[in-house]
């Protein structure tokens, strides 16, 4: 048993111990390989972390990332007796942690949600969940790159394409199934990958998971998920829901790291590996690092962003390298044999035509339209842009290779001008986390009934009757068709840069 102030002397980066839940952790050994920055471990250090703890991590964080336990003791550090990680518990007469809070909904103050029923739209339960969510929650979901011209850019976008409705059709019927990444879907969206769910409610991930099993739709897991992917899949098994979900994968900077996590993922059943490949760095998201520098400056830490040491110790270190910063083209096939034949692959990340067009030459199952959200470069191109990009230079892959997008999508019309466009189905990423922050898991249910209502709703006013019929007829795209790229870099089409990884 260890006691408060024997804690409290290890409050430094040579050593550095926190408690959680009740148990004492030495994490001296991952302070500069945290993904949130060395401050934000330093800043507890000696205390109590638990309520910042719980939102953002997994239960088997611990276990994963840290080495056996030791505690001390008259001769020194000795190991811990058993498995645990932990150094021991701390002393629960001498200690009484100060509200902590690990359940239910973060809220910024007393304000209630209007009644669920009387959202009509997605815009609508945002503006609700902005009541509710805590400031750390609402930076983190809302930051975007730099000037957020890329986030601006993806809503705008969707606003200057229109429709060219057919009438005087029967339209009684109206068939809104789609296969999605190997797996039947009633409609044509899925929950799209997201980190530290649980800073929107308690229930985190599970609710995602739940809420997409009872609908029918996919859900893509991220690998930052702040339930752990054994809690998940296990859920899944558990309450017989369908087998729809698919795994985003962070590239590590050790491919040994990468080949662990492919594995994880296939030994849990996931159906679909979606690589990230737009993040060789981490975007500057200054109102997300703003948020982090007042909170590190009311403590006493410094934080400034990180270089991360590299495999090859001939070559400098990366700024804001967290993931691996050498992934490229030729990584795709020691990906591709440590997923074996599990299910479809699919780039996430893809923002030029000459990037579509490498990805189907290579074989790649699916390309994913992205640029994260607006949070990774500024001035991106919107999903939607590139999608017409691909249409000008390489239209051969439209019905060839799997097209996903997502980024802004608010309206069940976005949906269906992408899939006029060539789009498979569309990704759904923030809109379901104020959902779950506003109103939990019946929130999520509700944006899934919305979307559903208003595609149900286009597609007959539009004078079709199932998905397959629709096409680019039936959109007028030219308020976007000038901002198209002029030319692209046909040469470049060819090149396979080798691995280093």
């Amino acid at each position: 048993m260890l006691t408060p102030s024997q804690v409290a002397e290890h409050n430094t980066r040579q050593s550095c111990w926190v408690i959680i839940s009740g148990k004492v952790y030495d994490v001296t050994s991952v302070i500069d390989e945290h993904p949130g920055g060395p401050a934000a471990i330093l800043r507890h250090a000696g205390k109590d972390a638990t309520r910042e703890y719980f939102p953002i991590h997994s239960s088997d964080t611990m276990d994963k990332n840290l080495p056996k336990g030791k505690r001390e003791s008259k001769r020194g550090s000795v190991p811990n007796a058993s498995t645990e990680k932990h150094l021991g518990f701390v002393d629960q007469i001498s200690y009484d942690p100060k509200s902590i809070n690990t359940d239910g909904v973060l809220r910024s103050d007393d304000s209630v949600t209007a009644p669920l029923e009387t959202c009509q739209n997605l815009l609508e339960i945002e503006d609700e969940a902005t009541k509710v969510l805590d400031e750390r929650a609402l930076t983190y979901f809302r930051s975007a790159a730099d000037s957020c011209s890329s986030l601006k850019k993806n809503s705008k976008d969707w606003s200057r394409v229109t429709f060219r409705p057919r009438v005087l059709r029967d339209v009684v019927k109206a068939e809104m199934g789609r296969k999605i990444m190997g797996q039947r879907s009633t409609l044509p969206f899925f929950i799209a990958p997201m980190a530290m769910i649980k800073l929107a409610n308690a229930d985190g991930e599970l609710a995602f998971a739940r809420a997409a099993g009872s609908k029918g739709i996919p859900y893509v897991v991220s690998t930052y998920s702040s339930c752990s992917h054994e809690e998940i899949m296990a859920l899944v098994r558990g309450q017989n829901l369908p087998g729809k979900q698919m795994f985003q994968l962070y590239v590590p900077r050790q491919r040994r790291d990468a080949e662990k996590l492919i594995q994880m993922a296939r030994s849990l059943g996931f159906t679909a590996l979606l690589i990230t490949v737009d993040t060789p760095v981490v975007g500057k998201r200054e109102e997300d690092d703003r948020y982090k520098a007042r909170v590190n400056y009311r403590s006493g830490e410094t934080d400034s962003p990180r270089t991360m040491d590299v495999q090859d110790p001939s070559q400098k270190p990366v700024l804001r390298g967290v993931h691996s910063s050498t992934l490229n083209w030729h990584d795709i096939s020691w990906i591709r044999k440590a997923w074996g034949e599990t299910g479809p692959i699919i780039l996430k990340g893809i923002q030029s035509a000459e990037d579509a067009e490498l990805a189907y030459n290579e074989g790649i199952d699916g390309i994913y339209l992205s640029n994260h959200g607006g949070r990774q470069l500024d001035f991106a191109p919107s999903s939607l842009q590139t999608l017409l990009e691909i249409r000008r230079f390489c239209p051969q892959i439209i019905g060839k290779i799997e097209i996903y997008l997502d980024g802004g999508v608010r309206r069940g019309t976005d949906i269906i001008k992408a899939i006029c466009l060539g789009a498979t189905a569309v990704g759904i990423g923030r809109p379901f986390v104020y959902a779950l922050g506003a109103y939990g898991q019946q929130g999520v249910e509700k944006v899934i009934e919305l979307l559903s209502d208003e595609i149900e709703t286009t597609m007959r006013l539009l004078g079709v009757t199932s998905l397959g019929s629709l096409g680019p007829h039936y959109v007028n795209t030219r308020r976007l068709d000038h901002l198209i790229a002029a030319e692209v870099d046909r040469d470049s089409m060819q090149f396979i840069a080798k691995s280093h990884l």
